[in-house]
């Protein structure tokens, strides 16, 4: 076979490819979901949320949290700074809800270079229940939130989480953030996890209490930069599994640049190359970059029109992504091919630049990530400047 045979067979195995993880994640996400009839049976669970700073959409996925069919929760929010913007808006939740229902926990402690991590340790430790849910402050949460969250665990499970579904975008930027939240991120986690290499997403993870303070509780979560990575090696290093829940939970996004939108996957990607280095570098299979450039070779090769390939492979690469998309609920209109393009366009130099970039941004703070563990924020983060500080406040 000449080598123009061979680009065009490699090109067509990885859209294949393609087409199969999609598949499998719309069979996975269409599941059915076992609702379980005795509510009052099932556990107490505690929910800790870190908060930092207002966001567009804090006041609705703050009251998300606290309004769910389920009749034995707590929340606990954490705050790392006194003088924190949103500590008025939990204080007034508070007195909404009632205290026996939502606690507030000023003061974090530097278990880590992750500021997260360390403003959920004084949350975990107040947790007093079997089952405990880290979530992101930005996760709206749905009715049966918890209900989804038990269901996913079985026997096997050291985990489940859920990564974010990118919603309610209110700009084109935002649909880019859509579009590697949904039919890229979250359509190759599920696949994934089909395969049997389920990986932790810290957006929201149930755990049981016991089996993570067995293994040396929250703080060994800081064994990584990035807590989701360390939670996917101590499940594994357990002999369990981590699952994912029937559904990505919500993530409301509003407006965002796309220089920002591609800024969190620069992030991402160094978390994820320095973490998982052999499955990350075999990341740029799962971009239309390299087929669609095999296939323009295969077309020069053949006297065939230049174009003809890579629209081929386009066509089809998008067309499953947006099927994938509306098929399971998630957001899609006539830009998304558009802002499917931007992603990819830009996912190349993403995963180059992991390679050889070692400072990120992280909500405001430079952030370096180095390869040998030794990570930090710079001097100017205030989340590692005081050390193990003590809480403030608690209501």
């Amino acid at each position: 076979m000449t080598a123009a045979g061979w680009a065009a067979l490699f090109a067509a195995l990885l859209v294949a490819m393609n087409l199969l993880s999609q598949a499998v994640a719309f069979w996975r996400l269409r599941r059915p979901f076992a609702r379980s009839a005795l509510l009052d049976a099932m556990p107490a669970v505690t929910i800790v949320r870190p908060v930092r700073g207002i966001e567009a959409f804090s006041r609705e996925t703050a009251i998300s949290g606290l309004t769910l069919d389920y009749p034995h929760y707590s929340t606990i929010f954490c705050v790392a700074d006194a003088g924190d913007p949103i500590i008025p808006l939990i204080e007034e939740l508070i007195a909404s809800y009632g205290a026996d229902k939502v606690r507030l926990i000023v003061g974090d402690v530097a278990v880590s270079a992750n500021p997260k991590l360390n403003n959920c340790v004084r949350g975990w430790e107040a947790a007093e229940t079997e089952w405990v849910i880290l979530a992101d402050s930005n996760v709206l949460m749905p009715k049966d939130y918890i209900q989804r969250k038990l269901a996913a665990w079985r026997p096997d499970s050291g985990l489940v989480c859920s990564m974010p579904e990118g919603s309610q975008p209110q700009n084109f930027g935002a649909e880019v953030e859509c579009a590697f939240l949904n039919a890229f991120q979250a359509r190759w986690q599920y696949f994934g996890e089909a395969l049997g290499l389920g990986f932790a997403q810290g957006k929201s993870m149930l755990w049981n209490k016991p089996f993570l303070d067995a293994r040396g509780g929250i703080a060994a979560l800081g064994a990584e930069i990035a807590e989701d990575a360390a939670a996917t090696k101590l499940v594994r290093e357990a002999g369990k599994h981590v699952h994912l829940v029937d559904q990505p939970f919500e993530q409301p996004l509003g407006e965002r640049r796309i220089r920002d939108a591609v800024q969190r996957q620069f992030r991402w990607a160094r978390l994820r190359r320095v973490t998982f280095l052999p499955f990350f570098a075999v990341e740029i299979l799962s971009a239309p970059l390299l087929p669609a450039a095999l296939a323009a070779f295969a077309d020069a090769a053949f006297d065939w029109p230049i174009w003809l390939g890579p629209l081929a492979v386009l066509a089809i690469w998008y067309a499953g992504d947006t099927a994938l998309s509306a098929g399971v609920g998630w957001f899609v209109n006539w830009r998304t091919p558009f802002a499917m393009l931007v992603r990819d366009l830009a996912f190349p130099a993403v995963w180059a630049y992991a390679f050889v970039g070692g400072e990120v941004s992280w909500r405001g703070n430079a952030m370096k990530i180095r390869t040998d563990g030794a990570n930090e924020l710079n001097d100017a983060a205030p989340a590692l400047s005081g050390g193990n500080r003590s809480a403030e406040k608690t209501l």
